[in-house]
């Protein structure tokens, strides 16, 4: 009798722990494609959906940008997500349906598709400094049959390209506290002399 082996079965341990993580209970993290896990490797039977992500592919350094992830096709009955970001920097907060978790985000209960898609809204805090961001995001589409048959998911990333700080600068030749003293001077000093005449008058 031949059994299985360690590694066979720390895969099967894994989805039967995972099972209901993305769809059918209250989010999970590490299943972004940030890393080589994604969802896919327990949730299959199902068509892929598309996964896309929608926002600023430019941000001033300290800038918050509004983001959205879609999925659409697949099960498509409810879905779920997994964000993720390369830059440690960067602050990833949460929207409607949403929290956060491992520094990553990830929905609170499966979201029923509206009109064809199912999205989720969140903001990316943009580091103190130039670089780049790489946002990992993950989408499960789910059949909603309390287990992992019949879904299936896909994953996108996006860069965000962080410029540096735009700080107001003075403009040249603008007036400063010591130049604008002299004027002030001949200011008072012409409006003593108008008055000192009208008295005489």
């Amino acid at each position: 009798m031949k059994f299985p082996s360690y590694a066979a079965a720390g895969v099967l341990t894994a989805c039967l722990l995972s099972a209901p993580a993305f769809a059918n209970a209250t989010g999970a993290t590490g299943y972004s494609g940030k890393s080589a896990a994604t969802c896919s490797t327990c949730h299959t039977g199902g068509s892929a959906p598309t996964v896309t992500l929608t926002g600023p592919t430019s941000l001033a350094a300290g800038a918050t940008g509004q983001y959205t992830l879609t999925i659409t096709g697949g099960p498509g009955l409810r879905g779920g997500f997994d964000v993720a970001v390369d830059n440690t920097a960067a602050s990833l907060e949460p929207g409607t349906g949403s929290k956060k978790q491992s520094n990553e985000l990830t929905h609170t209960t499966p979201k029923p598709a509206a009109s064809g898609a199912i999205t989720f809204d969140f903001s990316l805090v943009a580091p103190p400094s130039a670089g780049t961001v790489k946002i990992f995001a993950a989408g499960n589409s789910v059949n909603g049959n309390g287990t992992e048959a019949g879904d299936a998911s896909a994953t996108t990333t996006l860069t965000v390209n962080v410029t540096g700080n735009n700080e107001p600068q003075e403009e040249e030749g603008g007036c400063s506290s010591a130049g604008g003293a002299p004027v002030l001077a001949f200011a008072l000093t012409t409006g003593l002399a108008l008055l000192r005449r009208r008295r005489r008058n």
